[in-house]
């Protein structure tokens, strides 16, 4: 299923977004959690691409086994970091035989040691080069990121604007967002967004909180700020563990009620690859 042709019907789609455990142990929890998010009947999930490609196979087996052999539409995230153009048709090829439809394009961040981006000898620089790469080749359907507090690269939001339009006029045929905690951030960029051209659906995403060293960490790399209310409420609970998991359902549960009562077409959950909090939010979602 492409999954931009399931973003034309009115109901919102719901998806989850894993990465690709390091050891066999870890492979199989995942597939535990896959099994139970099944059960919610989510739209699609998808899986991250290591820097460098460094989870290049691991993300390509994870994808078609958990379409064949748990029945999920899955996106593979493919990225430019390290790749040959001619590599990144190898992955490309691999995901096709594997009945893969859809692929979120990604520039991707600096291997692990580096600052800065580096165009790969042979490869692409930007996303849009990797998205319009694929889409000459490919018939894939093809996704693209977008920042609501603008990405930590760009020089200003007019710029990320820009950039992200060029992006879909490339061939990126829906986007989903960075994290972000506050509703009327995704509501501004929306409308932002809409008046420079870009008309596809955006989908929100959002990151249940069930640690606070790990979101403060998640947040400082990716640009996203947390509201001080939500930090008040971390801050009284940073020491029960089970009381941090119960904050971050409960602000994860307004804010996605809050953005589908606005108008978003659905919410993609960062999962961490635990299924609990993600299923609770769904849950009190779909029971209203």
């Amino acid at each position: 299923m492409r999954i931009a042709e399931r973003l034309k019907r009115r109901e919102p789609v719901f998806s989850f977004e894993f990465f690709p455990p390091k050891t066999p142990e870890a492979v199989e929890r995942l597939y535990d959690t896959a099994r139970r998010l099944k059960a919610l009947q989510p739209t699609f999930v998808s899986v991250t691409y290591g820097a460098g490609g460094s989870t290049r196979q691991m993300t390509v087996d994870l994808v078609t086994r958990m379409k064949r052999e748990l029945g999920l539409e899955t996106m593979a995230h493919l990225t430019c970091v390290g790749h040959t153009k001619e590599e990144l048709a190898e992955v490309l090829d691999e995901l096709a035989a594997g009945g893969i439809e859809n692929v979120l394009s990604l520039r991707g961040d600096p291997p692990k040691g580096q600052t800065h981006f580096v165009r790969p000898a042979g490869g692409f620089g930007y996303a849009q080069e990797l998205t319009r790469f694929i889409k000459g080749r490919y018939a894939f359907c093809v996704a693209g990121a977008a920042y609501p507090e603008t990405h930590l690269e760009a020089p200003d939001a007019e710029t990320d604007l820009r950039h992200l339009k060029e992006k879909v006029e490339s061939g990126a045929e829906f986007l989903i967002t960075q994290l972000f905690f506050e509703p009327d951030l995704y509501f501004r960029f929306v409308e932002r967004a809409r008046a420079t051209g870009i008309d596809v659906p955006i989908i929100p995403g959002i990151m249940p909180v069930t640690n606070v060293a790990q979101i403060h960490r998640f947040t400082s790399m990716c640009g996203a700020t947390i509201p001080s209310s939500l930090r008040d409420l971390l801050d009284r609970a940073k020491d029960d563990e089970a009381a941090v998991i119960a904050v971050g359902v409960e602000w994860g549960r307004d804010q996605a009620r809050r953005l589908l009562e606005g108008g978003a077409p659905g919410i993609h959950f960062y999962t961490l690859n635990r299924s609990h909090s993600s299923q609770m939010i769904l849950d009190a979602l779909r029971g209203d």
